[in-house]
């Protein structure tokens, strides 16, 4: 049989895909941006699709109803449970049986996010690797036949004390032109890595007028981050963020790795995708900041390890097994060409921080030297809160490091009305502690929505992780959940918003169904999500407290897009990091950012990093018996055995406890007795 046309709307893309190919498949096959959190399972509604019936005269294909396979058993179980709009199916379970219009509506895209990942203004100390000279290069002689390299190295050694110059091939293609252009005058920009013999990547003919430039590249499993940074004085000419592309292949880590594993070349399709997304970032910001690409001859990039090996090329597979062995935890250089980073120079160099463990990557290795915990007289604990958590606690005598399996909870996914930080999406909420009546904020507006000014047109969409977060803690302090994490009823909590729903409650946070706009609710699988996610991040940090014998830290700093993002108040409310007071619990920004920045503008900060991870002692959750035990204890808000008294001493938290089976609406029926 021959492979079936599938053409997907808005996108327009289209193409030919073997007849049996699920939906989603094709979708990644074709590079159309259909959402899926769960990895294909027909668990998360992500990739939900319709199929069009009929005559298309504009793509000049009919589509015949049974165009895609019949509905199996888990699209009826998922639409028994939550429920599918007529029409639609899921993309990860249709398969496609024959030519087909398929159209992906707008929640099943996967939006252009708001890339949170904001670059600090903390000055740079600048020992860049790539430095510029201007030669004076003696002309050609024909009674001492040298080539031309071969003088501009003794030129550069005479004038400059640069001994041992190599050349990488793609500027040596453009050497002779320049010389002769100039005049035997020029500029070079040479790359002197500490133990490295200095290498030529880039040469202007004559004087060169201006700086050089380098990337900051933050590859987190959610979001890209770019910065291009002036390797002459250290700032930030212009900044940019993506989505992670690999996301249609998975939410979190675990689910990219399990592709890998079940995809012959998925890996492969993975790193592709990466790729990329992060070429077209660099192009995008030598355009906006009017830099030419050729001055663009340095990248630093900092990523988990599954980001790591993806990046690099290299199957993750062995990091979704004991004992996750990495390929190398060793610091790479290499040329940036041979990563697909084509947008720069030719010739730049491409450096990536050491990982400190397989779990625990050239992320958490940045967050180090951006943070300096080894240089602390403070017992401090640094927190890059994402969907995988790193942690790392110490100060002068010992730092330890972990990593936490937090999930996409924090992200918006997994969340009934969740998304990720977008335009319209809920980021911050208050709900007064008499009237139980909630009040927010979104994304794109600077208004509260009990505000005046607030627009009664603003377009509502969802709620983000930041949202989540202050919702929930918000619940907990007005009465509305119980230390259980447990939403009582209407008549316990004394407010209609809170309606049942199914066998449990949930808070209305915001209803405009009435005018086909959407009903944002706090369900109680909401807050179970949220519990687990900050269950594991508080058990990391306490595993690490344990490995030094302490009850408690000096200092909390929170790092990561997310991290900047929530309070510290909200954070300690829901028991997400330990008890400690709130003044000394602080934001760094994107500290992995702020730590590629620094790596690429100091040769001393990258012989640094490398001494310090080696330093390093990492614990491994996941073989750690006490880890159960502390996030069990850690499910409660704030915390089952930890009183929080730091907190409760300028937090009042009222002690509802709500009866479970009056909160499920009379709960089972007890059996008569036969007597």
């Amino acid at each position: 049989m021959t492979d079936a046309l599938v053409i997907f709307t808005p996108s327009g893309r289209r193409g030919r895909v073997a007849r049996g190919t699920p939906v989603l498949a094709a979708a990644r096959q074709l590079g159309v941006d259909l959402d899926s959190v769960c990895g294909g399972r027909g668990i998360c509604s992500k990739c939900q699709i319709t199929p069009q019936i009929g005559e298309f005269a504009k793509h000049g294909v009919t589509v015949r109803a049974d165009a895609l396979s019949p509905w199996n058993a888990v699209e009826a179980r998922y639409d028994e449970k939550r429920g599918l709009a007529p029409g639609r199916r899921l993309g990860c379970q249709a398969c496609i049986e024959g030519d087909v219009v398929i159209d992906v509506p707008p929640e099943s895209q996967v939006h252009r996010q708001v890339v949170r990942k904001a670059v600090s203004s903390r000055p740079m100390e600048m020992d860049p690797a790539t430095r510029l000279y201007l030669c004076e290069v003696a002309e050609p002689d024909m009674h001492e036949p040298t080539g031309d390299f071969e003088r501009l190295a003794a030129a550069l050694e005479s004038e400059w004390q640069i001994s041992g110059l190599r050349c990488d091939p793609a500027v040596l293609r453009e050497l002779q032109p320049a010389l002769r252009k100039g005049n035997w005058q020029i500029t070079v920009a040479v790359h002197q890595a500490t133990g490295a013999a200095p290498l030529l990547v880039a040469i202007w003919p004559g004087f060169h007028e201006g700086d050089l430039y380098g990337l900051a590249i933050d590859l987190g499993s959610t979001t890209i981050a770019a910065h291009l940074t002036s390797l002459g004085d250290g700032r930030v000419v212009a900044s940019a963020g993506a989505m992670n592309p690999q996301i249609r292949f998975g939410e979190d880590l675990m689910s990219r790795v399990s592709y890998a594993m079940m995809n012959p070349g998925g890996a492969a399709e993975m790193t592709a995708a990466v790729r990329e997304a992060i070429d077209g970032l660099a192009a995008d910001l030598a355009t906006e900041a009017g830099v030419e690409p050729a001055t663009v001859v340095e990248a630093v990039v900092v990523c988990n390890p599954v980001m790591h090996h993806l990046f690099l090329g290299i199957d993750p597979v062995e990091l979704g097994q004991a004992p996750f062995a990495l390929a190398t935890s060793s610091a790479i250089a290499a040329p940036a060409r041979d990563f697909g980073l084509s947008a720069i120079a030719p010739a730049a160099r491409l450096y990536m921080l050491p990982c400190i463990a397989g779990h625990v990557g050239a992320d958490a290795a940045a967050v180090a030297l951006s943070e300096a915990p080894e240089r602390s007289d403070d017992l401090v604990l640094v927190v890059d809160v994402g969907t995988n958590a790193e942690i790392l606690l110490g100060n002068r005598d010992r730092v330890l490091a972990c990593s936490s399996p937090t999930g996409p909870a924090f992200e918006g996914a997994q969340i009934s009305s969740g998304q990720r930080a977008a335009p319209g999406a809920i980021e911050r909420v208050e709900i007064d502690r008499a009237t139980r009546e909630p009040r927010f904020r979104i994304i794109g507006c600077e208004f509260w929505s009990d505000d005046p000014a607030f627009p009664a047109e603003a377009a509502i969409t969802g709620i983000c992780g930041s949202g989540i977060i202050e919702a929930v803690a918000e619940m907990r302090m007005a009465g509305l959940v119980d230390a259980s994490g447990l939403i009582g009823g209407p008549e316990q909590t004394g407010t209609p918003r809170c309606i049942p729903d199914g066998r449990t409650h949930a808070y209305v946070l915001h209803d405009a169904s009435a005018s086909g706009g959407p009903r944002i609710l706090v369900t109680q699988g909401d807050i179970r999500a949220i519990q687990l996610a900050k269950s594991a991040l508080y058990a990391g940090a306490r595993l690490l407290m344990d490995e030094l014998g302490v009850d408690h830290v000096d200092r909390i700093v929170l790092a990561g897009a997310f991290g900047a993002h929530i309070s510290p108040k909200h954070a300690m409310v829901l028991g997400m990091i330990p008890d400690a007071p709130l003044d000394r619990v602080t934001s760094a920004g994107n500290a992995a950012g702020t730590g590629a920045r620094i790596a690429l503008c100091s040769r001393a900060a990258r012989a640094s990093i490398e001494a310090t991870v080696q330093r390093i002692h990492k614990i491994e959750t996941a073989i750690e018996p006490r880890f159960q035990e502390h996030f069990v204890a850690a499910n409660a808000l704030p915390h089952a055995s930890d009183p929080f008294a730091l907190l409760r001493a300028g937090v009042p938290l009222p002690e509802p406890s709500f009866n479970r089976a009056a909160a499920e609406g009379g709960g089972r029926r007890r059996r008569r007795s036969p007597a």
